[in-house]
């Protein structure tokens, strides 16, 4: 009898590799370019601000901004401080009342309205609050002639207060302050704080203000940077150069570079003093930001 060998059984067919990752190297310097470039947008300006102050008349008007070589920074700062009898520091000083009082009130009341709408109800809520939402959409500039009109109404037109008091309303401000409010201020908490005999004004003070701190920083930076840089305000409100802000003085000595070439090394050198506190908020205030959640429920 003849045996019969079994059937032999097909190879399985090898499973074909898997197809090598494509290198992401293309994609890497793709973004690193992205980024390099947006980084040297920001600091060239810059830059040239810095090495620019430090010119006399006759580098900024040949091109020779960018030379080491010569720097006359000292020199510029002298002529700063005496041109005008020290007015352009009279106009620096005159940028941080309005901008550090002013940005300082503003956030106050705006984080009280947006605690406010947050925390409280009230017949007319959501459609007042739709009422700040549309002064967000209002311009500033187009608001600036019925401003001046009402300022001429109440005699304060070319005063102090006609640049200072249109600086405590910021809508967009409120609209933030509740967003904060909404994110930072658990109800539990307050609840709390109510139930151990708190007041309301307490409540707000101690545990509230604490609680969004994070977003009073946020709004006094954008309104102390908005402040600080405005324009148009201050031209229509004001003719004394003596109540000028930064901006408005250098805009008025730089329209005299034309007849007079030596105010260009003026105009840089106080663009480059004007940055300085904006820089130096930012740096102070940011570490606000990273307050924790619960920064005012202590005990």
């Amino acid at each position: 009898m003849t045996l019969l060998a079994p059937p032999r059984r097909a190879a399985r067919p090898t499973p074909a590799a898997p197809p090598a990752r494509r290198p992401r190297t293309l994609s890497r310097t793709a973004v690193n370019g992205a980024l390099l470039l947006a980084t040297a947008y920001t600091l060239l300006p810059l830059g040239w601000l810095l090495t620019a102050a430090a010119k006399n008349t006759g580098d900024l008007l040949g091109g020779a901004t960018l030379t080491p070589s010569r720097w006359h920074l000292g020199a510029n700062l002298h002529d700063l401080a005496t041109t005008g009898d020290g007015i352009y520091f009279r106009w620096y000083l005159n940028s941080l009342l309005y901008a550090g009082i002013g940005a300082l009130l503003c956030a106050l009341v705006c984080v009280c309205a947006g605690y406010a709408f947050h925390v409280y109800d009230f017949p007319g809520k959501e459609k007042l609050f739709g009422l700040v939402l549309v002064g967000v959409l209002v311009p500033g500039t187009a608001l600036a002639l019925p401003m001046y009109l009402l300022a001429s109404q109440l005699g304060i037109v070319n005063t102090f207060w006609s640049v200072f008091l249109p600086s405590l309303v910021n809508p967009f401000g409120v609209y933030l302050a509740r967003v904060f409010c909404a994110g930072y201020l658990p109800g539990e908490v307050l609840e709390a704080a109510r139930m151990d005999g708190a007041g309301e004004l307490r409540t707000f003070w101690s545990i509230g203000l604490r609680m969004v701190m994070p977003g009073f920083v946020t709004v006094f930076l954008f309104q102390f940077t908005a402040i600080w840089n405005n324009f148009f305000l201050p031209l229509v409100m004001l003719s004394d150069n003596r109540l000028f802000p930064v901006s408005l003085g250098l805009y008025a000595w730089n329209a005299q570079t034309h007849a007079f070439p030596e105010y260009y090394p003026l105009v840089v050198t106080g663009s480059l003093l004007a940055v300085v506190p904006l820089v130096a908020a930012f740096v102070v205030l940011q570490r606000h930001w990273k307050a924790g959640l619960t920064a005012g429920s202590v005990k």
